[in-house]
């Protein structure tokens, strides 16, 4: 019973930290950013939920990023796509749904598919898997947005606020423990991306 209390304050903090950025973001991006940073390496070092296993250096240290870049902050609409359902793995929680609800277009990266989670109470969910997996970022790709999770950056009815500086890690990155679905073919490129969240 303990780990539900644990996990939903997990969330609820995700989701109070990308509730802050939002507020902050518009006066100062790159003050918002730090304090974004500061809030995950605050969570990943002391919350009983935190993926990274007891002792892991990164509590110490804080998780390795690129610097901020404010011309990689991006507002796309949601352009139309077609129509598609995957079905990916999630160990002994069964399978997670993901709907193709749409695309956009981020310059220097191209077109990105946006799903929605058909779990949970359902979400935007943006992965991305560039040029620098395997080597500068986690194989597996990253997160830009998961919104069934609280990690939203904004936007309006129309649009998403797609800013390539906030992406980060799924746990697994951390811990095998965790299942995360990771970028189905739609959402890879081989172009680098070097912002966000990085290995070393």
């Amino acid at each position: 019973m303990t780990g539900h209390l644990e996990l939903t304050d997990w969330r609820r903090r995700v989701a109070e930290l990308y509730a802050h950025v939002r507020t902050r973001v518009t006066e100062d991006p790159a003050a918002a950013h730090a304090d974004w940073r500061e809030g995950r390496d605050r969570l990943f070092a002391e919350h009983p939920q935190s993926p990274l296993p007891p002792g892991d250096p990164l509590r110490a240290s804080g998780l390795p990023y690129w610097p901020y870049d404010p011309a990689l902050r991006f507002e796309p609409r949601l352009l139309a796509a077609e129509p598609a359902t995957l079905a990916l793995g999630a160990g002994d929680d069964g399978t997670t749904t993901l709907e193709r609800v749409g695309r956009v277009e981020v310059p220097g990266v191209g077109s990105l598919d946006v799903w929605w989670l058909a779990q949970y109470g359902g979400g935007l969910f943006l992965p991305l898997r560039d040029g620098t997996a395997g080597a500068g970022s986690y194989g597996g790709g990253r997160y830009l947005l998961d919104t069934a999770k609280g990690a939203d950056l904004g936007g309006t009815h129309d649009t998403l606020v797609v800013d390539l500086n906030f992406a980060y890690h799924p746990s697994c990155r951390y811990d095998p423990r965790w299942v995360c679905p990771l970028a189905p073919a739609g959402n890879r490129t081989t172009t680098p991306v070097e912002a966000g969240e990085r290995l070393a």
